[in-house]
């Protein structure tokens, strides 16, 4: 092999490693955002940190994302937002009851979400909206907004099929949402209202709320009507 050929053949080399490296970036910036987000918060992180941790400079990051609230907001889309669309394609094509599918979404939500870093971003949301209103409403828009809608749409579908009972949607949907809500601030908080085990039997604990949300706590037909209950002395 010639000199000048050998010489030729690094340069493609070093050019081809190059040009992998610069596609990888924003995968690599937008994980070592997600990671000081979760750890620091949102007002905590700077910039500089992102671009360290992922090994470029601060002028590289922002060749990517304008400011630190285009990072959170790709952040989000990466991790939660964007599954949507997988998340209601699997709702058009789910073959099982509505039970079944209350059990599967529940579930399947602490695998990919609930269980991950990601859901430490609920709480960040949860515990610095008040301060970042624009990001909140984002949050709003992007999660929270197509997760009721799923969930609705989901509890529509048992009532439609005589699988539920007639109900409030409105207000149905937080039946759901509450214990993943729960799951969240136990594993990301150290505070004495959590059990800090919890996150560690998530399965059971899910699979005893599904079956109280399905089931209810009173036997078959020993609730009295909300208001008509006798009050004990």
């Amino acid at each position: 092999m010639s000199l000048s050929k050998f010489i030729c053949d690094q340069s493609a080399t070093l050019s081809a490693k190059r040009e992998r490296r610069k596609e990888a970036r924003p995968g690599e910036l937008l994980d070592a955002a997600l990671d000081l987000f979760v750890e620091k918060g949102f007002a905590a992180t700077r910039a500089e940190e992102v671009a360290a941790r992922a090994g470029v400079s601060k002028g590289t990051l922002f060749l990517y994302f304008q400011s630190k609230e285009e990072l959170f907001k790709a952040v989000v889309r990466e991790n939660i937002s964007g599954r949507f669309k997988e998340w209601n394609e699997e709702f058009e094509t789910f073959e099982g009851d509505t039970s079944e599918m209350l059990a599967y979404c529940m579930t399947t939500w602490w695998e990919r979400v609930g269980a991950t870093r990601a859901s430490g971003l609920t709480k960040l949301m949860m515990s610095e909206a008040g301060n970042f209103p624009d990001l909140a409403a984002f949050y709003q828009q992007e999660v929270i907004q197509p997760g009721h809608e799923l969930i609705r749409r989901m509890m529509q579908r048992g009532i439609d099929r005589g699988e539920f009972r007639p109900m409030d949607l409105d207000y149905a949907v937080y039946s759901v949402i509450a214990p993943m809500i729960f799951l969240i601030l136990s594993k990301h908080s150290t505070g004495t209202c959590a059990d800090a085990s919890l996150p560690g039997k998530a399965e059971k604990f899910l699979a005893t709320q599904i079956d109280n949300i399905l089931h209810g706590l009173c036997v078959s037909g020993g609730a009295p009507p909300l208001g008509k209950g006798k009050t004990q002395p």
